[in-house]
């Protein structure tokens, strides 16, 4: 419950009040005059502070006016026999939450009590919730010249503002790769980062959920529409909407989208009045768009619309070190969570885990770091803990398929030799199909065309 200071010099009341709220599970204290109510209140830190307006040494505003220059989130509540509309203006700018006048009931206090906690809490989740997200969007880890290319264009377009709606963000990347973590980055790095920042997977709803998800609804809209709702994208109004897996998303959909990001106009199904909001819509998606377009799944407007700031985010396997790095840190990270603070990487796994292709991506490194940590037998992690197929360092170099002969000698390490191989033999089961053979290898095409060209691959 809360610790609560009582400052009134009606001993018997104050004693009364004290009583009943310690019943009521509450931590009470109580100061007879201004000055010893000024000292409990420097050194208790109470949540709540219920105040009368008349003391021997003084008046509660001057409590108020002293109270307000210490660190403190306590809620004051005044308490008054002769309440004014004048004492309660006075009362509010010195930093009073309520004004009550006396006689008040005590079960009317411990309410207003409960109110005041509620709120405090539910404050102090939303900051605890806030920090994290503003914290996760720091952690973009990677030294490799890919992440760091990438970071910098991150600033860059978190740099971008102006009047109205501002130019959509379109991410893509593989699975698993932190697309989330960027678009956190592009909200957080921003002007806009005191402003909401609301996420919704798009594959997750069906379609009739989704629009009623974004556009909220009119009172009476439907059956069960017994009230009006606020949509996300209304609540997101200044800050950032970030619409995940917007490749799934259904056609009519797309289009009432379209206008959002075009003109920031929308309506809450049910009404006839358009709504104005400022929102910067982020997307993101693992699916090719371009792909999509074609099939005839996806606005070719929209999609053009969407990719005017476009960021990639690069498959591990293409930055080259960040590996061991992310390894490392996700080591750290579970060993504190799981209390085993002396638990380290050795070196041959490390090896391991840089040679290892993390189809999955970051995200199968990070399952693959917790489960090591939770069970190694000692404070080093072996290559055995992290339990990945055995074929990640001694896979040979694959059959180099007829006709895809290289044009120069294959250089480098073994590493760089299998991503060749397996590029010619994608190319050689797509028939030269540069969008196919991006399916079959489960990149985007512009990665399978920034290797080929790294390779002198030809398509």
């Amino acid at each position: 419950m809360s610790s609560i200071l009582i400052i009134d010099d009606e001993e018997t009341y104050a004693k009364n009040v004290a009583r009943y709220l310690a019943r009521e599970g509450h931590e009470t204290s109580t100061a007879a005059t201004l000055s010893q109510g000024l000292h409990m209140f420097r050194d208790l830190s109470p949540d709540v502070v219920i105040l009368d307006y008349r003391l021997p040494d003084g008046t509660g505003l001057e409590f108020l006016q002293q109270a307000r220059n210490v660190q403190s989130d306590a809620h004051i509540i005044l308490i008054t026999g002769h309440g004014t509309i004048e004492l309660a203006v006075e009362a509010m700018k010195a930093g009073a939450d309520d004004l009550l006048t006396k006689p008040v009931a005590l079960s009317a206090l411990r309410d207003r009590i409960d109110a005041l906690t509620q709120r405090q809490r539910a404050s102090s989740r939303l900051k605890f919730f806030e920090a994290r997200e503003r914290e996760a969007s720091q952690s973009i880890l990677g030294e490799s010249a890919a992440m760091q290319a990438l970071v910098q264009r991150i600033e860059r377009v978190a740099a971008v503002e102006g009047d109205g709606m501002l130019p959509p963000v379109l991410i893509t990347g593989e699975t698993g790769t932190g697309k989330e973590l960027v678009a956190r980055a592009c909200h957080f790095w921003s002007a806009r980062r005191d402003r909401p920042f609301i996420e919704i997977n798009c594959a997750a709803l069906p379609a009739q959920l989704l629009e009623n998800e974004l556009f909220g609804h009119e009172r009476g809209a439907f059956t069960d529409a017994r009230e009006r709702k606020i949509g996300l994208i209304e609540a997101a109004d200044g800050g950032t909407l970030f619409l995940d897996e917007v490749g799934e998303m259904d056609l009519v959909l797309q289009a009432k989208l379209l206008k959002v990001i075009e003109d920031g106009r929308f309506r809450r199904i049910g009404s006839v009045q358009e709504q104005q909001v400022h929102v910067r819509i982020v997307a993101a998606t693992n699916r090719e768009l371009e792909l999509r377009v074609e099939e005839g799944a996806f606005r070719a407007d929209l999609y053009f619309r969407l990719r005017v700031l476009q960021l990639n985010v690069p498959a591990l396997r293409e930055r080259e070190g960040d590996a061991g790095l992310l390894a490392r840190h996700f080591c750290e990270e579970f060993a504190r969570r799981y209390r085993r603070p002396h638990l380290r990487l050795r070196d041959d796994a490390q090896v391991l885990v840089q040679a290892h292709r993390w189809p999955g991506n970051v995200r199968e490194l990070r399952n693959v770091m917790e489960q090591a940590v939770l069970l190694a037998a000692g404070d080093l992690i072996t290559p055995q803990d992290l339990m990945l197929p055995a074929s990640a360092m001694h896979t040979g170099a694959a059959h180099t398929p007829p006709g895809h002969e290289p044009s120069a000698p294959a250089s480098g390490s073994v590493l760089e030799r299998m991503e060749r191989d397996m590029l010619l033999n994608a190319l050689h089961d797509a028939q030269n199909n540069v969008s196919q053979a991006a399916r079959l290898l489960g990149i985007s095409r512009d990665t399978l065309r920034y290797r080929m060209e790294k390779h002198q691959i030809r398509g």
